[in-house]
């Protein structure tokens, strides 16, 4: 008991000296800011994390400041993912031949630590590194090109979730959503520019939920579970199994076609311009 009352005694006044350290007077309560950067994808078509495909990202914030250190942050992203097996240098995958592109829109909540203090317009402590980490959810239709035009393939179900396919689990595939869960991981740098106006610089990774943003995740289910239509093999079939157009097929039935035990996952790089909510903060009367 003793030693729980010292513990919280120690959080307290170290809580306690944090907020004190915030200035009276004007004083920053929160950001409303945009950013541009980058996204990249990792996942079952690019299984070493090459960094070599880079596609666009745009973002709007909301960072609610609780004193010079802490803030929560609400933000809304949208970027688009993609990538070949045509990139990869294994060749296995390279004969496998999938493809994929989807959007991404992404709505999350941050906790944002400045390591320094952080107060805009003033030139001591106008600079900070600072980690976060957050939740959040988002939307993902992935979609590959055939014969130039764009198919989307959830709604295909490439491996055999529509057909009521029993992979080697046990289990049947089911369709996949569109929406999951991310966790954005990172590190960023804040700058003040001015009294009402900072730039940041921000990398996180997002862990997902979902091992489909790329459509590719377990075995293949062979040709034979998407029959031809009116004759000519269907858009399903086609697409489940991209082998063929390099020369031999190697789509029969439980060859690896994902690796399903990790999830994809994705990363945004993006430079911030904020603008700072201001107000007042009387000191106490003692």
């Amino acid at each position: 008991m003793k030693k729980s009352l010292l513990t919280v005694s120690l959080l307290f006044t170290i809580l306690s000296g944090i907020i004190a350290q915030t200035d009276y007077g004007t004083v920053q309560e929160g950001e409303l800011g945009f950013t541009a950067g980058i996204a990249h994808y990792f996942g079952d078509l690019n299984t070493r994390a090459r960094l070599n495909r880079f596609k666009p990202a745009l973002g709007i914030f909301y960072r609610k400041q609780f004193n010079n250190y802490l803030a929560m942050r609400v933000s809304a992203h949208y970027a688009q993912l993609g990538y070949s097996d045509i990139y990869s240098k294994n060749s296995y995958q390279n004969t496998r031949n999938l493809s994929f592109n989807t959007d991404i829109l992404e709505f999350a909540v941050h906790g944002d630590f400045n390591f320094f203090k952080f107060v805009p317009g003033d030139a001591d402590f106008s600079f900070t590194p600072y980690v976060t980490i957050g939740l959040g959810v988002f939307s993902y239709n992935p979609y590959a090109y055939l014969n130039g035009k764009k198919v989307f393939l959830r709604p295909l179900g490439t491996e055999g979730q529509n057909t009521g396919y029993v992979g080697a689990d046990g289990k049947v595939r089911k369709p996949y959503g569109s929406m999951a869960v991310c966790v954005p991981i990172g590190l960023g740098i804040k700058y003040s520019i001015s009294k009402s106006l900072n730039l940041s610089v921000q990398i996180a990774q997002r862990l997902t939920t979902t091992d489909y943003i790329d459509d590719v995740s377990m075995t293949y289910v062979g040709i034979d579970k998407f029959p031809p239509i009116n004759g000519q093999p269907s858009t399903a079939g086609i697409l489940q199994d991209r082998s063929a157009e390099k020369g031999v097929p190697i789509g029969n039935e439980g060859i690896q076609r994902g690796w399903s035990k990790q999830k994809d996952q994705y990363l945004i790089v993006e430079i911030g311009l904020s603008f700072n909510i201001t107000g007042y903060k009387c000191p106490s009367a003692k």
